[in-house]
């Protein structure tokens, strides 16, 4: 008996010497776990190429496959729900509480399965999150400096009439930014934040106003002198400090919108520890800091220490996160079709 297991095992030694000498880097390769994951372009998508992926690679002896292709949300609804394309969705509130409603994401985070999430600000795991939000971006507005404007100090200056056919905003259906500033109006010159009605008649008042697909586009539209004001994000219009370019960012009184930068867990996801571990990662100090300071995004980790010059702009003390507004993404959501209806026939009359 004895005998018969050892020459077995010899025999085991053998083929796995022949294997390897023949083919074990390809075998390895086919062991290694993959995950599949979603992350922005540009420079976001430079950094997290070259840098921060390949570290995690190393650390977790693991392949990361990450999608740039946008959009993603119609990708992940397509895939089976056993079989996932993406393990771990990266996309903005909005998108992230219609794959909740559709259960491809899961709901809330574990500081079990994510450590990290205990050092975040409230803000980042709120109720108006699914998910953990990595980073936040402050929306408020951005004007020319070159254009006899005074500093906005409200949201409302953007309706002045001396800025008929010289402010911007978006498209609605397509764009979160226009839909959390819908509901804004809605706040500013209504009852609050639900009230549609208010907020339609406070569209209809912006009119002229040059509409945009995406923020990348205001940003061009700002620097041209296309438009003399518009709501953007803090970070396109930061990135350009040093420039000569005159274009600055405003924080209105009643307070910023927050664009969150959410990741999340897919249910069917095949390498969820791995997944766990990955949002961990970006939630880690040295990884945040790098990004923000970066792309001029606002990180969540309440620990990360940032250089001077990113410290007095960006939206990371107890205090500066208390001007940040979430919007109620499940409500908006389910009234998306009938708002988009409405706001075409507005913005076409």
């Amino acid at each position: 008996m004895t005998s018969s297991r050892t020459s077995r095992r010899s025999a085991l030694k053998g083929g796995a010497a022949a294997i390897f000498a023949l083919g074990a880097p390809s075998i390895l390769k086919a062991q290694t776990a993959t995950l599949n994951i979603t992350t922005w372009g540009g420079k976001w998508g430079e950094i997290m190429k070259a840098d921060l992926l390949p570290a995690f690679e190393r650390e977790f002896k693991c392949s990361v496959m990450a999608d740039q292709a946008f959009p993603f949300l119609p990708k992940l609804q397509a895939s089976p729900r056993n079989a996932p394309i993406y393990d771990v969705l990266h996309t903005n509130s909005n998108e992230q509480w219609k794959a909740f409603d559709e259960g491809i994401v899961g709901a809330k985070l574990s500081v079990r399965d994510v450590p990290n999430l205990k050092d975040v600000y409230p803000y980042a795991v709120s109720d108006k999150i699914v998910g953990v939000s990595i980073f936040t971006s402050a929306i408020g507005l951005g004007y020319r400096t070159d254009k006899g404007l005074a500093k906005p100090t409200s949201w409302k200056a953007l309706a002045e009439p001396k800025l008929a056919g010289q402010r911007g905003g978006y498209l609605i259906p397509v764009n979160s930014l226009g839909q959390a500033h819908l509901m804004l109006l809605g706040k500013l010159y209504g009852r609050g934040y639900d009230d549609l009605d208010a907020a339609y008649k406070a569209l209809e008042a912006l009119k002229p106003i040059k509409l945009f697909d995406f923020t990348g586009q205001m940003e061009k539209a700002l620097l041209s002198g296309e438009v003399s004001m518009g709501i953007i994000h803090d970070s396109g219009v930061y990135r350009y400090e040093g420039t000569p370019e005159p274009v600055d960012f405003a924080i209105p009184t009643e307070g910023v919108l927050a664009l969150e930068q959410v990741l999340n867990v897919t249910p069917g996801s095949k390498v969820k520890e791995l997944a766990y571990a990955f949002i961990d990662y970006m939630l880690r100090p040295d990884v945040q800091k790098k990004l923000a300071e970066a792309v001029w995004y606002s990180p969540c980790n309440t620990k990360v220490q940032l250089d001077a010059k990113y410290q007095a702009k960006l939206f990371n003390t107890p205090e500066k996160v208390a001007q940040l507004i979430q919007m109620d993404w499940k409500w908006y959501n389910a009234r998306k079709d009938d708002i988009d209806l409405r706001v075409a026939r507005i913005l076409r009359g």
